[in-house]
């Protein structure tokens, strides 16, 4: 299976109706893959608090009506990073979309964990309640967003729902590469899953990002990593090492915890 992370840079002063476009062309030139995966927030920037507003959309807004047409005329499965959506109530959330290689809509899923310490998106920004993977021909999708790579029990859950690919788009800050690194690593490794992690290049809101983009396997070796400005990071890998990973050394079935409801406490 060939995969590919369109590291995109969030230039503040290219237009989001620029970058859409960039993006899609971008997309399209993958037409060789299987999966093609951009990062978080790439229309304005996840630390463009103050835009988020201003370009949010619909679901079916013309990001989501760009990235459909993008994954049918390059006929891939596209993992569209994510966009600051609006509902019909006027909330927001930080979206996620998936589309099938037909451009069909395959699934949506709200970023669980806010970022920002009860500023920013953690106040601007609602939770998602739910957690989402996506079935491939080869591989089921784990989805999950940036700051939701810091909580193991998130992806956890995702592999007790079949996940062995997950896929995290991000806007991750250079000041906490390291972390970055670190945890997409982690989160392969007690898994036994692909992590495939993509980010953003540039400045954007004064904040300079990690980029970094990097595939993992369930080792824990990094298969491909990406530097600091805009790339594309393709890397093949074979979805069955999943299974015979798991299979070889099976530490999934020596869990403890977390596999039952608690018994009531002795008096």
């Amino acid at each position: 299976m060939r995969a590919s992370l369109i590291q995109i840079c969030v230039d503040p002063a290219e237009s989001v109706d620029a970058r859409r476009d960039r993006a899609v062309g971008l997309i399209r030139e993958r037409s060789g893959s299987d999966l093609v995966v951009l990062p978080e927030l790439w229309t304005t920037g996840a630390f463009a608090f103050d835009q988020f507003g201003e370009h949010a959309e619909e679901l079916r807004g013309p990001t989501f009506l760009a990235l459909s047409e993008a994954a049918r005329d390059a006929g891939v499965w596209l993992h569209g990073g994510s966009i600051p959506e609006h509902d019909s109530e006027g909330g927001l959330y930080n979206t996620s979309l998936v589309f099938a290689p037909d451009g069909t809509l395959a699934a949506s899923y709200r970023k669980i964990h806010r970022f920002g310490f009860d500023q920013g998106e953690a106040v601007l920004m609602g939770a998602g309640d739910r957690l989402v993977t996506v079935d491939l021909p080869e591989t089921t999708l784990g989805l999950a967003t940036c700051y939701d790579l810091r909580f193991p029990e998130q992806f956890r859950s995702l592999v007790d729902a079949g996940a062995e690919t997950m896929v995290v788009p991000a806007g991750w800050p250079a000041r906490r590469a390291a972390h970055w690194s670190l945890l997409a690593r982690a989160r392969a490794v007690e898994n036994q899953a692909y992590v495939l992690a993509c980010g953003t290049a540039g400045t954007h809101a004064g904040t300079e990002q990690a980029g970094r983009s990097v595939v993992v396997d369930p080792w824990g070796e990094v298969l491909a990593e990406a530097g600091t400005d805009e790339e594309i990071l393709t890397v093949d890998f074979d979805p069955s090492t999943v299974a015979a990973t798991r299979d070889r050394f099976p530490a999934l079935k020596d869990r403890r915890l977390g596999l039952a409801e608690p018994k009531e406490p002795r008096p």
